[in-house]
């Protein structure tokens, strides 16, 4: 027990130096457990089975969506697609009340739907709309916190990144947790469950958002881009969405196909606009690679972290934790829930999928809940710790390209409204299991 509790704080030590998290959980674990084989403490064999997990990861056919989708997230940032859909969005909406600011919330689900990575968006509307809206009358509180919010939703809505490592690390726990239970034909969950079961709080979200920002009944200074719109760079990047999304629900396409129609999809029509250029396609591919590389090799570190986490006892002292010492599996849920969201202020959720969830989540599947459902709570939740002052992910990211004149504690002001938007979803979803598990159950049981 000791050990465990040990090896637990020096990672998270380690992980708050700012060395790459791959690297301290692949040497610190590999280092930890050859102390613990010269002690007389850990079992050697639990090493030895690194390389057939290293395999299963190298050759797992859903993680190929991942490079995939990147590429065309980074390909319609990078040839100003996003930037024409969003003055156009703007230029749509800009005549009625909190116009503009309830088109950045459109646009950011758009990207999000498009892209699917929180950092990009956040930086994307930050650069391009809060000098728009603050020309418009907004002020930098309530512009800031409607860019930092829009630009969050690609950790919800499909095809998001986070849903698609979720999907694959849920599997595998729900699949660990029937076989302790004696079920020796395990069920799973697919992409498409979790894509499915994300729609309807993905849509809810930025509908409250624009119901809070029509309360505000800010109008509009500027009318003149309202006579310009080409409705092609709305349109288009829209089809783009529904065709790969729609591909991947229905069964026409597994979820690497897809990503890989999105990617071609995302090339032809930055060509057909006379946007792609070498330069372009060759650092939207060079930023590809390295960002699939980071994942990658966080994977493969918290794959060896899990391995010796086993190995040191790590599996019975979660399950005493939470499945004999609460009396209330409900309130084991919310530990675990609130758990996530405090290590989302100080981990990506990256780290967080492939670190916590394969140690927490065989325990608390064997308590019976639905994995669907406790996907979709866990994705909120992160969501809502990436806009949560004073840690929040989102709010690094557009403090990083708001204006010097613009203090932080406007930021953090304006985001305040949202944030209980969030939380009050979370306990919409948390209540109304159906919300995440209709969908799914519906169109593909």
């Amino acid at each position: 027990m000791e050990s465990i509790v040990i090896f637990l704080l020096l990672t998270f030590i380690l992980l708050l130096s700012g060395f790459p998290v791959a690297f301290i959980l692949a040497g610190f674990s590999l280092l930890f457990a050859l102390l613990g084989v010269y002690l007389d403490f850990f079992d050697y064999s639990y090493l030895m089975a690194f390389p057939n997990r290293l395999y299963g990861v190298m050759g797992n056919q859903n993680l190929l969506a991942v490079p995939l989708f990147i590429f065309m997230g980074l390909v319609l940032e990078k040839t100003k697609i996003a930037e024409s859909l969003i003055k156009d969005m703007n230029a749509l909406f800009n005549k009625t009340d909190s116009g503009l600011a309830i088109s950045v919330v459109i646009v950011g689900a758009l990207l999000a739907a498009s892209t699917g990575i929180v950092g990009a968006s956040v930086v994307t509307l930050g650069l391009l709309t809060y000098p728009v809206l603050i020309k418009n009358g907004y002020t930098s509180r309530v512009a800031s916190g409607t860019i930092c919010a829009s630009g969050t939703l690609g950790q919800i809505i499909p095809p998001s990144l986070v849903l698609i490592l979720l999907a694959d690390v849920l599997s595998s726990s729900y699949q660990q947790a029937q076989l302790n239970m004696g079920i020796f034909s395990p069920e799973t969950i697919t992409i498409a469950d979790l894509f499915l079961g994300a729609i309807l709080p993905g849509l809810l979200l930025p509908i409250l958002y624009i119901i809070y920002l029509k309360t505000l009944s800010v109008k509009s200074i500027e009318k003149k881009s309202a006579s310009k719109i080409n409705v092609s760079s709305i349109v288009y990047p829209l089809g783009l969405m529904f065709v790969v999304l729609g591909s991947i629900i229905f069964g026409l396409a597994t979820p690497s196909e897809a990503a890989g129609l999105g990617a071609l999809g995302a090339i032809f029509l930055a060509y057909s606009r006379n946007n792609l250029t070498k330069k372009i396609l060759d650092k939207s591919i060079h930023d590809s690679i390295k960002l699939t590389s980071m994942v990658f090799m966080i994977l493969i570190g918290a794959t060896l972290f899990s391995l010796v986490f086993r190995g040191l006892g790590g599996e019975d002292f979660i399950h005493r934790f939470l499945v004999e010492l609460p009396d209330d599996k409900i309130l084991t849920l919310i530990v675990v829930l609130l758990l996530m969201f405090l290590l989302g202020f100080i981990l990506d959720f990256i780290e967080i999928t492939f670190i916590v969830i394969p140690l927490i989540g065989p325990a608390l599947f064997t308590l019976g809940f639905d994995p669907l459902w406790i996907g979709i709570l866990i994705a909120l939740v992160l969501q809502t710790s990436f806009i949560t002052p004073p840690f929040g992910f989102s709010l690094f990211y557009l403090r990083g390209v708001l204006p010097k004149t613009v203090k932080t504690i406007e930021i953090y002001k304006g985001i305040f409204p949202f944030l209980l938007i969030q939380i009050f979803l979370v306990i919409v979803i948390f209540i109304f299991p159906e919300l995440a598990t209709y969908l799914p159950e519906k169109l593909l049981k």
